[in-house]
């Protein structure tokens, strides 16, 4: 795992960028993973800068999200449909986008074509990955037993206390969502992962540590022979 340290998280976020638009340059048509959350919102506000000015171009390019609440309608504020829509779609022309559908009456059998989309693209050649307080990636929660392919998950209470604060009525927070799974992650030619602020910078110290904790998922990509991790100073210990 290579680790870059940055100043700040503007500085991170432009490190990020640079690696993505290093992959476009290499493979226009590349197959990216994409992720939610807080983390990576200055990433595709620096990609979308860069796409404004024609410095890169997605326009051969194809995503796919880690993943997506479940129930979910896509229309609904919280949806991760909407969060990508906002953030990043809506400025930065992909030639497709994919993300798990939250509405999905039969949500295996929509995780099983899910990978089955994945596999057929030539799977995905740079996948991007925050972490959660609880050290889950995407939504693999801390457990004994971690899933390899796409599939239903709950969610722990540690991780809907994060989030809650996105919904304004915690009724209508899922418990549930669908996330690629630990093998669909660990197939990406390449994985970037983002941390950054003082409350995860005992994640990144398990993470430079070498060990794999089995109640830290992220660890995990220890064994990845190709991961780079950015963190900005505060997530550093700096």
């Amino acid at each position: 795992m290579k680790t870059i340290v940055c100043e700040n998280y503007e500085a991170m976020s432009k490190a990020a960028a640079d690696i993505f638009s290093a992959q476009l340059k290499e493979k226009s048509n590349s197959i990216f993973g994409l992720a939610t959350g807080g983390t990576p919102v200055g990433l595709y506000a620096e990609l979308a800068k860069r796409a404004a000015k024609n410095e890169i171009n997605f326009e051969n390019a194809v995503s796919y999200n880690l993943d997506e609440y479940y129930p979910m309608k896509r229309s609904h504020e919280c949806s991760y449909y909407t969060f990508m829509n906002e953030n990043l779609f809506s400025k930065v022309k992909f030639k497709a986008s994919h993300l798990p559908n939250g509405e999905a009456a039969d949500p295996h059998a929509e995780c099983l074509e899910y990978d089955r989309q994945i596999e057929a693209a030539g799977g995905i050649d740079l996948q991007l990955l925050g972490i959660g307080l609880n050290g889950h990636i995407g939504f693999n929660e801390p457990d004994a037993v971690y899933e390899t392919a796409t599939h239903l998950t709950s969610l722990t209470q540690s991780t809907m206390d994060a989030n809650s604060r996105f919904f304004k009525d915690n009724s209508e927070q899922p418990h549930s969502a669908l996330t690629m799974g630990m093998g669909a992650i660990f197939g990406a030619k390449k994985v970037l992962l983002l941390i950054s602020g003082k409350a995860k910078a005992e994640l990144v110290k398990k993470l430079q540590s070498g060990k794999i904790y089995t109640d830290v998922p992220a660890s995990l990509l220890l064994l990845h022979k190709d991961v780079v991790l950015i963190v900005d100073k505060d997530a550093a210990g700096c």
